[in-house]
């Protein structure tokens, strides 16, 4: 991925030079310090359609709401937000929005039963599409995945794949015939810088509050699956051994200057990116260094083990908004 994925055009020289000579002085033009995190909020749900249409949704709206949309699933042209709003009255589960700094990022989760690969016959399928909207930024074009799109799909998902995240085993139905494919959709909805890190989060969040249908082998050869509707037998959560945390840094006057986390203006100004994914426990599930110069090995290790203790505390914070979702829903 190249180093700048904000607009450098949208700045004056002076702008640049301004972020710059802050930055000499550990100042950031957020307020932040270095190595500060932005704050952090994840919706769920019905939640997320709160936020689209700004207010707040209890029950008799919630159902009003699904009967009001039934008449725009069969219009020509909906445009991305309605159908994302579809989505989200119709799956509770599985959908979340991830707000960091002026970033925001939607997950969703589906799944539907398909053939295996051939060299995998007993292991689901785990798969990340990322959709950038120019309502977000209008430097993203609408229509086929850019390279920014199809990057930052490829750091969530091998974070995920390379450390065997979430249990692919329990995916399967049928051995060689039938498995649970697992669809992660990204929907980018406003670019303040740091796509990689929110990504990631909206991703995992989605994961965890996703409930698959249970399911039975039956017919006379008991080659047959049976599909449960929640209404007979409960959905089942997703096997996920331990979330691999994005961190990502932002490197500046060639790669003397790090800091974490940086906004939409600092990336159109830096030279170079690294993104590290370590988990809870400091396990390193990935790395990617894009754009600038080398890194020396002791900047390498400052940048993990201040990812380490980043990762922990974002760990905690999807485990508690999640815990908090689940208890306020009957799947």
């Amino acid at each position: 991925m190249e180093g700048r994925l904000a607009n450098s055009w949208r700045l004056t020289v002076n702008d640049k030079n301004f972020i710059k000579t802050a930055l000499l002085s550990e100042i950031r033009i957020d307020g932040r310090k270095p190595f500060e995190y932005r704050k952090i909020s994840i919706k769920f749900g019905r939640q997320v359609l709160a936020s689209f249409i700004n207010v707040s949704i209890t029950e008799p709206t919630f159902t009003h709401l699904k009967s009001m949309f039934i008449g725009i699933l069969v219009r020509e042209n909906v445009c991305t937000y309605i159908v994302l709003i579809i989505m989200v009255i119709y799956r509770e589960d599985g959908s979340s929005e991830v707000q960091l700094g002026q970033t925001r990022v939607m997950g969703m989760v589906t799944a539907q039963l398909v053939q295996p690969y051939r060299d995998r016959p007993k292991e689901g399928i785990l798969s990340i599409f990322t959709e950038f909207s120019p309502m977000a930024d209008p430097s993203f074009e609408p229509g086929r995945p850019g390279e920014l799109a199809v990057e930052l799909g490829r750091i969530v998902d091998r974070g995920l794949r390379e450390s065997r995240a979430v249990d692919t085993e329990s995916l399967c139905i049928l051995a060689g015939k039938f498995v649970w494919a697992i669809r992660i959709d990204l929907h980018i909805l406003d670019n303040g810088g740091n796509l990689v890190d929110a990504a990631n989060i909206a991703a995992l969040a989605a994961l965890l509050t996703f409930r698959r249908p249970e399911c039975s082998l039956g017919g006379e050869d008991g080659q047959e699956v049976i599909v449960h509707p929640p209404e007979i037998r409960e959905p089942l959560p997703l096997t996920v051994h331990h979330l691999p945390i994005a961190i990502s840094f932002g490197f500046f006057s060639n790669e003397s200057i790090l800091v974490i986390d940086p906004t939409h203006n600092e990336e159109a100004v830096m030279g170079g990116r690294m993104t590290t994914t370590v988990n809870a426990n400091g396990d390193i599930c990935a790395i990617q260094k894009s754009g600038g110069e080398g890194v020396p090995r002791r900047v390498i290790m400052q940048c993990l083990q201040l990812a380490t203790s980043k990762a922990a505390s974002i760990t905690k914070q999807i485990k508690d908004a999640v815990r908090l979702f689940s208890s306020k829903i009957v799947f």
